[in-house]
């Protein structure tokens, strides 16, 4: 299905970058730092925008908040050489306040929806009613949630909506840097809830559905310039690019819905 999205829409993407790829007076180097929510939408749109303008991207992931590594934040800290970021909207306007991105940058690429899974073959709860959700926490042995956006709302919001908070004590774990469902397939966890586009590529689980509407918290994914960058108008054109409205399907196949086609509508 992915593929054949991107075939439809191979010539409309590639003949509305023309004009960027003239524009372009040298093959850049765009350093990238992407989180995992958009990362999927990322790597698929990457080969056409490089063929299109000649341009290398150098990409790296990290999450968008949280202490490790390779979390964007601590990135920007130690100032590592990067061009672009794509992380969880409120993140980045965090960076922004604080003089770490370059003010007025920030574009908006897509809105994300929490989903829940199971490792492959297993019995798959009914998680449509916030009884039913609140039914698949309780009788999990171990749930699995990130340390980045869908993961505080889990802690410090969706347990106590349900009402499950101390009952949860012990068997539900925050994961580091590892994707949730890479956990939910290694047998380390047998329930767990990330943005429905970072289970989406992960083999080994399969996914029940999304948290019902009434407790559903949509992030939104956003990209920005870093201060310093090498290359600001190559950063600025693939900015332009993964924004543009001939781009929404590709990200849409994600498990993203794209900003793109919100605004058109």
């Amino acid at each position: 299905m992915l593929q054949q999205t991107l075939v439809r829409r191979s010539a409309p993407l590639l003949a509305g970058f023309t004009l960027l790829a003239a524009g372009a007076a040298h093959a850049a180097d765009i350093r990238v730092v992407s989180s995992g929510g958009f990362a999927q939408a990322y790597k698929n749109l990457a080969p056409a925008y490089e063929r299109a303008s000649g341009d290398h991207l150098v990409s790296e992931w990290g999450p968008s908040m949280g202490t490790t590594k390779n979390a964007i934040p601590a990135r920007l800290a130690r100032g590592e050489q990067i061009d672009v970021v794509i992380m969880v909207g409120d993140a980045l306007d965090k960076l922004m306040q604080e003089g770490r991105l370059v003010p007025g940058s920030k574009v908006v690429l897509a809105n994300s929806p929490i989903a829940c899974a199971v490792r492959r073959g297993a019995a798959k709860p009914d998680i449509s009613t916030t009884e039913g959700l609140r039914s698949a926490f309780l009788k999990a042995d171990k749930v699995a949630y990130s340390d980045s956006a869908s993961g505080v709302y889990i802690e410090t919001q969706l347990m106590n909506k349900l009402q499950i908070s101390q009952q949860m004590q012990g068997k539900a774990a925050k994961i580091p840097a590892t994707p949730v469902g890479e956990i939910i397939a290694h047998g380390q966890a047998d329930f767990g809830c990330q943005q429905r586009s970072e289970l989406l590529p992960v083999d080994g689980i399969d996914i029940v559905g999304l948290l019902p509407p009434e407790v559903q918290k949509m992030t939104q994914f956003s990209a920005a310039l870093v201060p310093g960058g090498k290359e600001p108008e190559a950063g600025r054109a693939l900015l332009r690019f993964l924004a543009a409205p001939a781009n929404a399907g590709a990200i849409e196949a994600t498990g993203l819905e794209p900003a793109a086609a919100t605004a058109a509508h």
